[in-house]
């Protein structure tokens, strides 16, 4: 490693936490340049795996090395967790030019758009989600599980709710100009959820958005919130996101 050579961090699970993309506890550094081409050398490899989900991708794609997914934002999460912890699914875009261990897998896109992307991270990071999610995780969060969660499908330009799942998961995804180019895709501004009030408020809203999408109505939300916890109580937390639930279905 040369004195010039970019440094870029490596990720573990606890280097990143709900809406927070950075918590300062890194794994390691690692040369920028060899770790591309050691990541380019191996997606290659597995572009030709018929079981790798890199295989879903174009090959004229896979070629394109400025492709990488470690260059761009995108979704990690936990994989060691359990049902008892604050939150069992900790999820979060994570910005680009970081590497992550497996300790942290991360999700691809070989279809789909950034308000996709989005979406997906704004139900993920729900109490809603979460409280299905404590029903089956045990010690670890994997593939297996993640595959079977029930995502609300929704069609995100003509389902009001749905886009501002879309906007509510952008603006607390997007802190900084690490993620300036995701964030214009998506169509928020960069930093507009930094204030805690407004964080915490949007917070909220979104699980009533998911809440909503999901189908569920005043007395499930109860469950929700009354049984996601023995040692934490979430009643300000459920009241919160009640009176935006009630606006929801106020404005039809």
């Amino acid at each position: 490693m040369t004195e010039s050579a970019q440094l870029w961090l490596v990720y573990k699970g606890a280097s990143f936490d709900l809406w927070n993309p950075d918590t300062g506890d890194h794994y390691a550094s690692v040369d920028a340049e060899e770790i591309t081409a050691h990541l380019q050398e191996k997606r290659l490899r597995q572009n030709r795996t018929p079981k790798s989900p890199f295989a879903e991708f174009a090959q004229e794609h896979v070629e394109d090395r400025k492709t990488l997914p470690c260059l761009r934002p995108r979704i990690a999460f936990r994989n060691v967790t359990n049902p008892t912890n604050t939150r069992t699914v900790v999820t979060a875009l994570v910005p680009g030019k970081v590497v992550i261990t497996n300790a942290a897998p991360y999700l691809l896109w070989p279809r789909g758009t950034l308000r996709d992307e989005a979406y997906l991270l704004g139900v993920l990071s729900s109490m809603i989600l979460d409280w299905y999610a404590r029903r089956v995780v045990e010690l670890n969060f994997n593939f297996h599980i993640f595959n079977n969660l029930p995502i609300p499908l929704a069609d995100l330009e003509e389902d009001p709710i749905a886009a501002r799942v879309v906007e509510i998961a952008g603006r607390l995804a997007a802190v900084d100009e690490r993620f300036a180019e995701w964030a214009e895709e998506v169509g928020v501004a960069v930093g507009s959820a930094n204030d805690e009030t407004v964080k915490q408020d949007l917070i909220c809203e979104l699980d009533a958005c998911v809440a909503y999408l999901y189908g569920l109505d005043e007395d499930d939300l109860a469950v929700v919130f009354e049984t996601f916890s023995e040692s934490v109580d979430y009643s300000d937390r459920h009241a919160a996101v009640l009176n935006h639930f009630r606006n929801l279905h106020e404005r039809g």
